[in-house]
């Protein structure tokens, strides 16, 4: 049974950093692209980053552009993204998900956590 679990959220203030973590099971790890997407209450979800096997070629969101960060640790099965200079606007629940393709096409992935709530207040 394949599982990833999101950490890390919480509620910080505009300016703050956060990292976000997901830990994963079930899953040849290595083999897999792995993202982060958000969804704001209202909104449709939004890619923010992924990041390939072997850790090349992270790309990212328009809006999280030079702030946000993404990694791996297949030795941990896990991978992160590092959130710097938050904004209110990044407000949202934030899923990693994993997908054996190269990309996320129409945001579809074959797994997706549950999901952890990141704050940012003004």
């Amino acid at each position: 049974q394949v599982q990833l679990v999101e950490s890390g959220g919480g509620l910080v203030q505009a300016g703050d950093s956060l990292r976000l973590s997901c830990a994963a099971s079930g899953l040849t790890f290595s083999s897999y692209t792995l993202g982060w997407f958000r969804q704001a209450p209202g909104k449709e979800r939004q890619f923010v980053a992924r990041i390939s096997r072997g850790g090349g070629s992270p790309s990212y969101g328009d809006s999280v552009k030079g702030r946000f960060a993404i990694s791996r640790d297949d030795a941990e099965n896990t991978v992160y993204l590092q959130m710097n200079s938050l904004k209110p606007e990044d407000t949202a629940v934030y899923y990693c998900a994993a997908t054996r393709m190269l990309i996320f096409p129409g945001s579809r992935a074959e797994y997706w956590g549950q999901g952890t709530q990141v704050t940012v207040s003004s």
